[in-house]
């Protein structure tokens, strides 16, 4: 093999490495493997961001059921108090029974020290609205819809979360077969080194001194490629470790030994199907409808205030003093002191100050209008969103598909010259070709795999289904044939 051919042979099986990550997992640490659909699953029960949406969604189901608890027995309370009480001052020529001292004028309260007594008073009242013009039926349907809102917010975050671990997962998938590629480089660096020292000795003039600086030359670019390599690779298996929240000791692994495109078929109405779809389940377009209706709901209890609210309310109260004091039996003389008293009946309540109802119902009726505009909005995001993922999926599944015939038309090629170089009347420039063509085209075509799977996941998250799909067991990590 002459000089110039061995130095491109390096250079371009170096070259075919640029941007690819490598590492060996230690083997003194816990190793996790897990699946794409067991990293996603995992990833949704640990992760913190989406427990924050499931504590807001608990503080919107809480409002829900304290709206609705509003409706019977609105209000609802028992107010207790304890004091001292005067003692009577009763006239040594009182002739009056103890329930007729009222009649007597000169009995009086002692409010000296020694004729205080302990006071207690008990008292429970009870509010019931009758009618009120839709402000409480109003306010519990909003409430309601605010549940609806919330737990579109966390599916939402659910789909983040889902796809932004499915990324990260083929990431290391792809590193790890870009690594075998490494380990090919680094095997041809040491070959080229030995051989050419060897023919240096043995005096052979179709090489010199400059191959071995070429061959020292590239063997230090590898070594400053590996040292990134390395790194980068931690940082990916750390990317997933702390994506699915386990100890640092834990090195996490992909299960499949080899990356291997999603299988996944697309639906025969394509663009349309997709978009329904989306429209169904995507949680913005949920969440913007739950907005409008909570907000109609909202503009009802504003306009409440225009009329009148009735209600019926009761209280009754309980004093006493001990020892007892006198208690008259009399429609006309109460002693506040001792005894039961009882209140009941209908009431009615008119905010007059319409001014300030008109500027509250306008405010409300501003905020429907915005959370409408905002559905609107919402609504063509998602057929943006679903159209652009459809169309990069398509565009990645050709690329990997195209990949796919390269990779078979270079692995042709090489063997085809490794044939004739072995028989003797092969051309060694072509052979570096075909060495250089294969390992491209192999590089390619798991980064082409990487993407694909990627665009995938990406259409079933702006369809609204990848969280779903994935925690009902029916997202299929891998099934083709690796190339």
């Amino acid at each position: 093999m002459s000089s110039p051919a061995r130095s491109l042979l390096l250079s371009v099986l170096l070259g075919v490495l640029a941007g690819s990550v490598s590492a060996q997992a230690p083997t003194t640490q816990d190793t996790l493997r897990v699946t794409l659909t067991e990293a996603i699953t995992s990833a949704l029960r640990v992760s913190p961001e989406v427990d924050q949406r499931r504590a807001e969604r608990r503080f919107a189901t809480a409002r829900s059921d304290q709206a609705r608890a509003s409706r019977y027995l609105t209000d609802v309370s028992m107010s207790l108090a304890s004091s001292f009480a005067p003692g009577l001052d009763v006239p040594a020529d009182n002739t009056f029974p103890d329930d007729q001292l009222y009649l007597n004028p000169d009995v009086e309260n002692d409010w000296s020290v020694g004729a205080l007594r302990p006071f207690g008073r008990a008292e429970i009242a009870v509010r019931q609205p009758l009618f009120t013009w839709g402000e409480l039926s109003g306010t519990i349907e909003a409430a309601g819809h605010g549940v609806a809102v919330e737990d579109a917010r966390l599916d939402q975050k659910a789909l983040e979360v889902s796809a932004r671990t499915g990324e990260i997962y083929y990431n290391l998938l792809l590193t790890k077969a870009l690594d075998r590629l490494a380990d090919r480089t680094e095997e041809v660096i040491d070959r080229a080194k030995k051989e050419i020292n060897r023919m240096l000795e043995e005096g052979d003039e179709s090489v010199d001194q400059a191959d071995l600086f070429q061959t020292r030359l590239t063997e230090e670019e590898y070594k400053r490629r590996v040292v990134e390599i390395t790194q980068n690779r931690r940082t990916a298996r750390s990317a997933l470790r702390r994506q699915l929240f386990v100890p640092d000791e834990t090195v996490v692994q992909a299960a499949p030994e080899e990356i291997q495109p999603l299988s996944f078929e697309l639906h025969p109405d394509s663009l349309t199907y997709y978009t329904e779809l989306a429209l169904q389940n995507r949680p913005e377009v949920e969440q913007a409808e739950a907005g409008v209706q909570a907000r109609e709901a909202l503009v009802d209890v504003a306009r409440s205030d225009y009329y009148p609210k009735i209600g019926v309310q009761a209280s009754l109260s309980q004093s006493i003093t001990l020892p007892e004091r006198p208690n008259p039996d009399n429609a006309f003389i109460g002693d506040s002191f001792m005894g039961t008293g009882t209140r009941t009946g209908i009431g009615i309540e008119q905010n007059l100050n319409f001014g300030q109802t008109s500027a509250r119902v306008e405010q409300a009726e501003a905020e429907l209008r915005e959370v409408e505009n905002q559905q609107t909005a919402a609504r063509q995001l998602v057929r943006f969103e679903v159209e652009e993922a459809f169309r990069n999926l398509i565009v990645a599944q050709t690329a990997m598909e195209s990949r796919d015939r390269s990779t078979t038309i270079s692995g042709e090629w090489l063997r085809t010259e490794q044939v004739d170089f072995d028989l003797g009347f092969g051309d060694t420039e072509n052979l570096v070709k075909a060495v250089r063509a294969d390992l491209e085209e192999k590089a390619r075509y798991f980064q082409a795999v990487k993407e694909y799977n990627v665009a995938v996941l990406r259409l079933l998250q702006a369809t609204g289904t990848l969280a779903d799909r994935a925690q009902s067991g029916t997202l299929v990590d891998s099934t083709s044939t690796q190339k």
